[in-house]
C-alpha cells in the first residue's frame, strides 16, 4: 500500500489543503503460480534434453565399466525412498498450513529438509565412490551423460533445500500469511516435480542400466 498526497488550492486566497489518498497495489490472483508453472515447463525442457542425451550415448562405454558393474541398486533404492518420503512429509506440512497450525507446519518442513539432506548425502557418496573407482564423468560418454543428468537433479534438490530453509525462517518471522502460503505452494510444485523426475531417473538410468 502506498500513500499519494494531493494539494488542493481551493478558492483564490484560501489556504491550500492537503489530502492523502491510499493506493492499493494488488498482487495478481494466482500470478505467482502461473509464473512458476512456466518455470517448471522450462525445467522440463532441460531434463528432456538430458534424458534424450542419455538415451543416445548411454550405451557408449568406451571399453569402460557399464551400469551393471557400477550401480548399487539397494543404495539407490534407499535414496529413492528418502526423496519419496520427503514428498509425503511436505504434503503433511501443506495440510498443517491449511489448518493454520504454524508449529506443525515448521516441524513437517524440517523433517522434509532432513530427508532432502539424506538424499543429497547418499548421492554425493555414490558420486565419490564412482570417481574413486575411476568411473568419473570423463571416462566415457555413458558416464558423462549419467553425471550430467543425475547431477543436475541433485543440484535442483540442493536449491530446493535452501529454499525450504529460507521459507522456514519467513514462516517463523511472519507466520502463515497469504504471501507465505503462495511460497509454500510454489515450493510444493517444485518438490513434487523433482520426485517425478527422479522416478524417471531411477527407472530409465538405474533399473534399465543394470540390464545386459
Amino acid at each position: 500500500m502506498s500513500d499519494t498526497i494531493a494539494h488542493n488550492t481551493g478558492a483564490a486566497g484560501a489556504a491550500p489543503s492537503t489530502r492523502s489518498y491510499f493506493v492499493r497495489e494488488h498482487h495478481p490472483e494466482n500470478g505467482s503460480l502461473l509464473g512458476f508453472w512456466l518455470y517448471l515447463m522450462s525445467d522440463c525442457l532441460i531434463f528432456a534434453c538430458l534424458f534424450a542425451t542419455y538415451a543416445v550415448v548411454g550405451r557408449n562405454y568406451a571399453d569402460g565399466p557399464t551400469g551393471a558393474a557400477l550401480f548399487d541398486l539397494p543404495l539407490v533404492a534407499v535414496n529413492t525412498a528418502m526423496l519419496l518420503l520427503s514428498s509425503i512429509t511436505y504434503g503433511f506440512a501443506m495440510l498443517a498450513m491449511q489448518r493454520k497450525q504454524l508449529r506443525s507446519t515448521l516441524v513437517w518442513l524440517g523433517i522434509t529438509g532432513l530427508f532432502g539432506l539424506a538424499f543429497l548425502s547418499l548421492e554425493m557418496y555414490e558420486f565419490m565412490h564412482l570417481i574413486h573407482e575411476g568411473a568419473g564423468p570423463q571416462r566415457s560418454a555413458f558416464l558423462s551423460s549419467f553425471f550430467a543428468l543425475v547431477g543436475t537433479h541433485g543440484l535442483h534438490v540442493t536449491f530446493g533445500v535452501i529454499w525450504l530453509v529460507t521459507l522456514m525462517f519467513q514462516l517463523n518471522k511472519h507466520g502463515l500469511t497469504p504471501e507465505n502460503g503462495r511460497r509454500m505452494m510454489c515450493l510444493s510444485l517444485f518438490w513434487h516435480f523433482l520426485d517425478v523426475i527422479w522416478i524417471g531417473v531411477f527407472t530409465f538410468v538405474y533399473l534399465m542400466g543394470v540390464l545386459p
